[in-house]
């Protein structure tokens, strides 16, 4: 962008001002610390001016917003066309308690659902289990059968409104359940739309939840993919989730790259099955943490569209240009969120919230000021969400496409997170001989994840102890005030309401169409075929997550098992 002579007028006018104006300033009073970097531990220089981007090319390594490689945003007006979508988490107790806090949120703005699950429901157990006990509702809603997903969504039009679910194991139940309700409502399984989290490499990687071993878990996954190309367009499958390598203590560098290597696996997949790219690569979705070093997160995402619209058209010849446009939910980092002084976290959650509008979001969750305590209260999660909203309405940050592109620093940290990321995600695909899903699948078994995000975490552990790495309120400026909100207590009589509905279900439904919808589903796992349309059979008859969980155990084997836990 610049020619030789400038940039070297540039460079001898840089070493110039160092020596003579800024070397003497740092002389007399120096500077704050030794070493400035973001919290990934990212080194970063005190100036950055057209030198340092000297190699950068225009056209092939930003273009235009809408246009390939997409660095500037994957929409041609990005928000000055319409905003991110404002997908706030809710889910705690019974379908009951959690409809009504979906309604609150609609009332007050929110312009897409989001559901959290409680223990047993994402481990694939029913309330009833003896392991379930205490846990029932505890962190999220649960759901049973059918009739609590026709509760949970009771007044609401699912034709209309979009909704997340954050689930994984038993992602394949949920999808078929909210396709049942559909049916049941008359609704077009191509009108319905959302998001399944549905990312079981990352379980292995980072968050462990699991039930049945990785291959089998990832079978199941593509099942859902073929399922959702063939019959609910709207529907994105999976969310490939980095967000939870990063709660596990992985660096921007490590989340980015760890996330996209497992989204090209399921690519991989799905087109060893015979499915073409373009037939379902556009389905795909990202999920992404925002952390506090805001240049740094706006980097990451600018970084993450250039590798995934590069990769898919080079190593999977991907030509449908949404099959190359890396479209992403963001959520504020939980990790940073601290119990001390908790109403600092909202001015936490704010610059996590900006960097990613100013990165180009698709969605975005901002967590509550007392999540770290508890689940959100209904003041603390009105909060989180009036923050997006005058981010959106009063910042002016959703004015401009991509404010911070041609910003020296900014555009000379995406090339350097770019670089970076790419040599973890060649690394992937030598473990696996050539195949990003085979190195994935060998980083598990061989604990690569597990040792990359350990040492990273520890790193920033061990600053934040030395006092490098500020948190306020923790390790400075902390105070003997009992600042403690007042929080949300799940009561344990929520486990006796869903225990009777979950009875009551049981009562009514037919128990021979169960056992023949349960027969069809082990059949169909032993003859290797698509689960999915089984699946919703099997919830419109009331089968329960836990007895099509069981048979998924009983097939596949348990993950425990494989590796020799009991």
């Amino acid at each position: 962008m610049y020619d030789e002579e400038d940039l070297a007028s540039i460079r001898e006018a840089r070493d110039e001002w160092e020596s003579e104006t800024r070397d003497p300033f740092v002389e007399k009073g120096g500077e704050r610390k030794d070493r400035f970097a973001t919290v990934s531990n990212h080194e970063v220089d005190d100036l950055y001016t057209p030198a340092d981007v000297a190699d950068l090319d225009y056209e092939s390594d930003l273009g235009f917003p809408g246009e390939s490689p997409y660095t500037r945003g994957v929409y041609p007006t990005m928000f000055r066309g319409r905003t991110w979508t404002m997908r706030q988490f809710a889910g705690f107790g019974t379908a009951s308690e959690t409809n009504e806090r979906f309604h609150y949120l609609i009332e007050n703005g929110q312009t897409g659902l989001s559901t959290a699950f409680d223990m047993p429901s994402l481990m694939g157990k029913d309330s009833d289990d003896p392991l379930s006990d205490g846990e029932v509702g505890k962190e999220g809603v649960a759901v049973d059968t059918l009739r609590d997903m026709e509760v949970l969504f009771d007044g609401i039009d699912i034709g209309e409104v979009t909704t997340s679910f954050t689930i994984n194991p038993s992602a394949p139940v949920v999808f078929a359940m909210y396709v049942a309700l559909a049916d049941n409502r008359g609704v077009s399984r191509d009108q319905i739309g959302g998001t399944f989290q549905n990312d079981m490499l990352k379980e292995f990687i980072a968050q462990k939840e699991w039930v049945i071993p990785p291959e089998p878990s990832l079978k199941l996954v593509t099942d859902t993919v073929e399922f959702a190309a063939e019959e609910t367009p709207r529907i994105r499958p999976i969310s490939v989730s980095g967000y939870h390598i990063r709660e596990a203590g992985s660096t921007a560098i490590q989340e980015l790259a760890f996330t996209l290597a497992d989204g090209f696996a399921y690519v991989e997949d799905a087109m060893d099955r015979g499915l073409d790219v373009d037939e379902f690569a556009p389905q795909l979705s990202f999920f992404f943490n925002s952390h506090n070093s805001i240049f740094e997160e706006v980097a990451k995402f600018r970084a993450a569209r250039r590798i995934y619209h590069d990769v898919m058209s080079e190593w999977y010849d991907a030509e449908d240009e949404r099959s190359t446009q890396l479209k992403f939910h963001t959520q504020t980092a939980g990790q940073s969120l601290t119990a001390q002084q908790p109403l600092n976290n909202i001015v936490r959650v704010t610059i996590q919230a900006l960097a990613g509008v100013l990165g180009g979001t698709q969605s975005l969750h901002t967590n509550s000021f007392d999540e770290a305590l508890a689940l959100p209260s209904e003041e603390a999660v009105t909060v989180a969400l009036r923050t997006q909203q005058i981010i959106a309405e009063e910042s002016g940050a959703a004015d401009v496409i991509d404010p911070l592109g041609g910003s020296f620093f900014v555009e000379t940290l995406t090339d350097e997170i770019e670089a970076e990321a790419m040599a973890y995600i060649e690394e992937i695909r030598e473990m696996g001989d050539g195949s990003v899903r085979d190195g994935v699948l060998a980083g598990i078994d061989e604990g690569y994840y597990h040792r990359e995000i350990s040492e990273a975490s520890y790193e920033y552990q061990s600053r934040v102890e030395d006092g490098e790495e500020i948190v306020v309120g923790v390790n400075k400026y902390d105070t003997d005030d009992d600042s403690r909100p007042d929080l949300l207590h799940v009561e344990d009589e929520v486990q006796d309401r869903q225990l009777s509905r979950l009875e009551s279900v049981k009562e009514d439904r037919d128990d021979e169409a169960v056992e023949a919808a349960l027969d069809e589903l082990r059949e169909t796992v032993r003859n290797g075929g698509n689960v999915m349309p089984v699946l919703v059979d099997a919830a419109k008859e009331y089968v329960t997550m836990g007895e099509i969980m069981s048979v998924f155990a009983e097939e596949y084997g348990t993950y425990r098992e494989t590796i020799g836990v009991m």
